[in-house]
């Protein structure tokens, strides 16, 4: 059994099983394991991690006055939904709104073009040249009007980017969902494209990284962690040398790695301390980590990722900053795994202009007869429909494979 405890109570002996905060900012490849080391319980508290899960049936228990973990979903889940069905709601599409289908095609090409963009940028700031505001502008731009016409084809794509690629398509992806939630947020023209600019130039700073370092597979060293907790300070210090870019790029660069609980890096800022485009910054940095295949870890499905990120809220993120970013993707992002009412598994295909509860999806799979089934186009939205998504699923557990290429197809 599964409990969430502090982890002021872990001990040597107990079987570690998850980390309850951003796995980018500690320095474990992996948390499945005994603890042995005391050192290693060291470094979890020492890296801001205030709660671990622990499996009692392999390892040490605590008392029983934990959370066991389906008491923690249903009270994620409960707050989940509140934050983001509640209040007033916002149309989230664009005027300009096109059909997925018609969009995927251009994103497609925006990616490739923007990765390469993006390779070339990085490859000049590693020779000393200082970075072109007017052609960063441009990329910004190719990718904002796609965002506009249909949010969940860039953002999506730019996700399925390979381990090879995640540290230059991670910018194109952070720029487009940056993009997304100012819009999201009622910003201007003006504070749409500095959004856009802070998401493509955020980690700048790994461009001067030893790639081993920033695609090790394995445990990351203490030193290897300091150099990888360097990138801000590294990036703000090329755009300020360059000086081309201001204002808004320079502080995202600088502050995505600050937390409102004052936890974060470098200079552990607290909430009001946290300007409103850096905190957009984390949760949008946070979001396209976790939902990408990194060397050292499988990317989380996107809707999973989303309750995740709503269980590190209180410390981690703004918590109207992420309601705004959940509205922006949907509950259940493009791509997500779930179970409708009959049974079937369903892919995410696209969000609903209506609500965020009732977006497109693709039926694939029977749970009855544990087969594959024909596919089926299903709009929950639309007037008169008997399914509703029931849960989120996971693939491995069904020993699904390839999902993204249905939604993508």
């Amino acid at each position: 059994m599964l409990k969430k405890i502090g982890v002021e109570h872990l001990r040597v002996g107990m079987h570690l099983h998850e980390l309850c905060g951003s796995w980018m900012e500690h320095p474990f490849w992996r948390t499945k394991f005994v603890v042995t080391d005391p050192d290693d319980i060291r470094s979890i508290i020492d890296s801001g991690i205030k709660e671990v899960w622990i499996d009692v049936e392999k390892g040490l228990d605590v008392s029983a006055a934990s959370e066991t973990k389906a008491q923690v979903d249903a009270r994620v889940d409960e707050a989940l939904m509140h934050a983001v069905v509640t209040g007033t709601p916002r149309q989230i599409a664009p005027p300009q709104r096109v059909a997925m289908a018609e969009e995927v095609k251009r994103a497609a090409m925006i990616c490739a073009n923007s990765k390469n963009a993006v390779v070339s940028m990085f490859q000049e700031v590693r020779m000393g040249k200082a970075i072109s505001a007017g052609a960063a502008g441009e990329l910004v731009d190719e990718i904002s009007s796609s965002v506009m016409r249909n949010p969940g084809a860039l953002i999506s794509l730019a996700r399925l980017k390979t381990a090879d690629d995640y540290t230059y398509m991670h910018s194109v992806a952070v720029c487009a969902l940056m993009v997304a939630l100012a819009h999201t947020l009622d910003f201007d023209d003006s504070q749409t494209r500095d959004a856009g600019m802070s998401g493509l130039l955020h980690d700048l700073g790994k461009a001067l990284l030893p790639m081993k370092v920033l695609n090790k597979p394995g445990k990351l060293t203490d030193e290897e962690f300091r150099i990888i907790k360097s990138h801000p300070e590294e990036g703000h210090r090329l755009l300020v040398e360059g000086g081309t870019v201001e204002g808004v790029p320079l502080d995202v660069c600088l502050h995505h790695h600050e937390k409102v609980d004052g936890s974060g890096y470098p200079h552990r800022l607290k909430d009001e301390q946290i300007s409103v485009f850096a905190k957009m910054g984390a949760v949008c940095d946070v979001y396209d980590a976790i939902t990408s295949n990194r060397p050292y870890k499988a990317g989380w499905d996107p809707a999973e990722s989303i309750r995740k990120m709503t269980e590190w809220c209180n410390g981690h993120f703004d918590t109207r900053i992420f309601q705004a970013f959940v509205k922006s993707i949907g509950i259940y992002p493009v791509g997500s795994l779930v179970r409708l009412s009959s049974g079937r598994l369903a892919v995410v295909t696209e969000q609903s202009e209506h609500s965020l509860l009732v977006p497109r999806v693709k039926a694939f799979f029977s749970t009855g007869s544990m087969t594959y089934i024909a596919p089926e186009l299903i709009d929950l939205a639309r007037p008169g429909a008997t399914e509703k998504i029931v849960a989120r699923e996971d693939a491995q557990k069904w020993g699904i494979k390839n999902l993204d290429r249905l939604w993508v197809a």
